[in-house]
């Protein structure tokens, strides 16, 4: 992001890694792999890139930037 990217909008690496850490537990518990529902990713990390958009001539609205997780200024 800080390279130029105008937004980013991916699965949080943080949450990843705790819903797979609750994956290994409850196999290391004895849960059978194949017994364990899918889930998707619980949640989402969306960056904005202020400087980018002002490059561009885009505007962000406010209300995207309110439901950011980061923006880069």
């Amino acid at each position: 992001m800080e390279a130029g990217a105008l937004i980013s909008y991916g699965v949080s690496l943080v949450s990843l890694f705790r819903d797979l850490a609750t994956f290994i537990d409850q196999v290391a518990k004895g849960a059978k792999v194949g017994d364990i529902p899918m889930r998707g990713p619980s949640q989402y990390h969306i960056a904005f890139n202020i400087k980018t958009a002002n490059a561009l001539g885009l505007t962000v609205p406010p209300m995207l930037l309110a439901r950011a997780d980061e923006v880069i200024e």
